[in-house]
């Protein structure tokens, strides 16, 4: 049991970590600096940094402030699940 809650927590510490680096690119893209984005979020550079090298577990409030302010889309089901 130890061996698989070892595995999905370095499935989710991996997963931090990509989702971080792609909040970075699309910061870098879009031409701010963490300061900058920081500022428009209302929250600190630090936690900017953290996010972005997948050391801070984020709220789905915070990705949904990323994608307002770095202009991406977070869809993750299809439309027509929805209905």
């Amino acid at each position: 049991m130890e061996n698989l809650q070892q595995t999905k927590e370095d499935f989710i510490i991996s997963n931090r970590f990509i989702i971080g680096g792609e909040i970075r690119k699309y910061r870098e893209k879009k031409g701010y600096s963490q300061d900058r984005l920081a500022s428009l979020m209302g929250i600190s550079r630090a936690t900017i940094s953290k996010i972005e090298n997948g050391k801070f577990a984020f709220s789905i409030d915070y990705l949904a402030k990323f994608a307002w302010h770095l202009d991406f889309d977070i869809t993750i089901f299809e439309k027509r699940l929805l209905n």
